[in-house]
């Protein structure tokens, strides 16, 4: 109609209602997501005193994100047999695992670095694992179950909402913040840390870690 010269066509009913509410939720979605990974990497910049590291567990967090939506639809799909989820179902889910992974990189990378500039970048890796990581994973399960609550709810978009959540924050807390982040702190060295003084901290071996003579009480 809007072809037509002249023609002023409005279009009503439960289509045209659907139809501005997926453009809303895109632009809310086109809108948030960048800022809300701006003002993370901005924290996590001045935390860590660092570039490489906060685009790297951003991108970890992203990661993340995404296994967690895709195996959702998949659960939602095959297993619940759901009609469809909710536009704004991808924000909810981004806001939830974005703030709590960034809560546990924190949790994580803080005692890395603490480690770090003692050790150098490879064993401050290893012993931050070692102190957070049986912290983290409990933490996790935790938090986990209590969002799983949410599907024992008569209300679709609860439901999935509690399972991606539950599900993303087990696949942060056991695969990536366990596993994922600490093979790139590994693999990636002392870099990590640039520009800051730590990127130019020769690592530590662990043997001469076991050199090092005991402190005189």
């Amino acid at each position: 109609m809007h072809a037509v010269p002249g023609a002023h066509a409005l279009v009503g009913g439960n289509t045209a209602i659907n139809l501005d509410v997926q453009r809303a939720a895109a632009h809310d979605r086109n809108v948030i997501i960048p800022l809300i990974l701006v003002v993370v990497f901005l924290v996590l910049a001045l935390l860590l005193r660092a570039i490489v590291a906060p685009v790297m567990l951003i991108a970890t967090v992203v990661l993340s994100f995404a296994a967690a939506l895709g195996i959702s639809a998949l659960a939602f799909d095959h297993l619940f047999k759901f009609g469809g989820a909710d536009t704004s179902f991808p924000l909810f889910v981004f806001v939830f695992l974005v703030a709590l992974g960034i809560d546990y990189n924190i949790f994580l990378m803080t005692r890395v670095r603490e480690q770090a500039k003692r050790h150098g970048t490879r064993s401050g890796a290893l012993i931050g694992l070692a102190a957070t990581g049986g912290v983290i994973t409990s933490a996790g399960a935790v938090l986990a179950g209590t969002f799983a609550v949410l599907g024992t709810l008569p209300v679709t978009f609860l439901t999935e909402l509690g399972f991606a959540v539950a599900f993303g924050v087990l696949l942060d807390t056991v695969i990536v913040r366990s596993v994922l982040v600490t093979a790139l702190n590994l693999d990636i060295g002392r870099w990590i840390w640039w520009p800051s003084s730590l990127a130019r901290k020769a690592d530590v071996e662990p043997d001469q870690l076991s050199e090092r003579p005991a402190a005189v009480p």
